[in-house]
């Protein structure tokens, strides 16, 4: 199959997954996961009609988007991966929609970097689901402290949460990603009852294997890569 082919494949999926819930399909971005292929096939998929393209590695998310900036339609990026502090500044100057803020240091050098370059950076508060301490991720109290300090950080704005589900093997393991997805919505739930100002909006969750999952439980983001780009991509792990 073409990525045009498997981009149409995965909307499908993605309008049937929100009839199921009673959302509109317009509330759902697809986000071309392009970590783990070329230049080419990162302008395929854009080239088919999806301008969402997300990086884990800062340097590639630099490399890609100084190659596709020509492009036609633009590309919107997204930094899923984990961000160091020192790679802030050059990674901000492709304006990317941060995923993985995960700690108050990393609040205070983006909004010192921001504003350093006369702009506001968008970011979700990324959540480790799981609670398994080798996952990057803060807990649900840490993630309250930083939405709380948000507001003191005028060059960061915050649009919503991010967490990805454990890779659990067995019967039940689509419905503890639903599970813990569920847990990451009603978090963000809270958070926009006690700080009306913060723009939570966005739910980032969900994967090529369980992004229907994600749906169900409001994912307005969902993170594809294997499912649009084949046996290019590396599993998960």
């Amino acid at each position: 199959m073409t990525v045009a082919e498997r981009l149409a494949t995965v909307r499908e999926r993605v309008a049937s997954a929100c009839r199921q819930a009673g959302r509109d399909p317009a509330d759902v971005r697809i986000i071309a996961v392009t970590k783990y292929v070329d230049v080419d096939l990162a302008r395929a998929v854009l080239e088919a009609g999806c301008v969402d393209l997300g990086e884990s590695r800062p340097q590639e998310l630099w490399r890609k988007a100084t190659a596709l900036a020509a492009c036609e339609p633009s590309p919107r990026w997204h930094l899923i991966g984990h961000l160091q502090r020192n790679k802030v500044r050059r990674t901000l100057d492709h304006a990317p929609l941060v995923h993985t803020l995960d700690s108050m240091r990393l609040l205070e050098t983006l909004d010192a970097e921001a504003a350093r370059a006369g702009r506001v950076c968008e970011a979700l508060v990324e959540v480790n689901l799981a609670g398994d301490p080798g996952r990057t991720g803060v807990d649900e109290t840490t993630a309250t402290e930083i939405v709380a300090a948000a507001a003191r950080h005028p060059h960061v704005r915050l649009r919503g949460m991010m967490g990805m589900a454990s890779v659990p093997e067995g019967p039940d393991a689509a419905g503890l990603a639903r599970r813990q997805f569920a847990r990451l919505r009603e978090v963000r739930d809270r958070l926009q009852k006690e700080f009306p100002e913060a723009g939570l909006a966005e739910l980032s969750m969900g994967m090529s294997g369980d992004y229907v999952e994600a749906i169900l439980e409001g994912a307005t983001l969902v993170r594809i890569g294997s499912a649009l780009f084949g046996d290019q991509e590396e599993p998960r792990g």
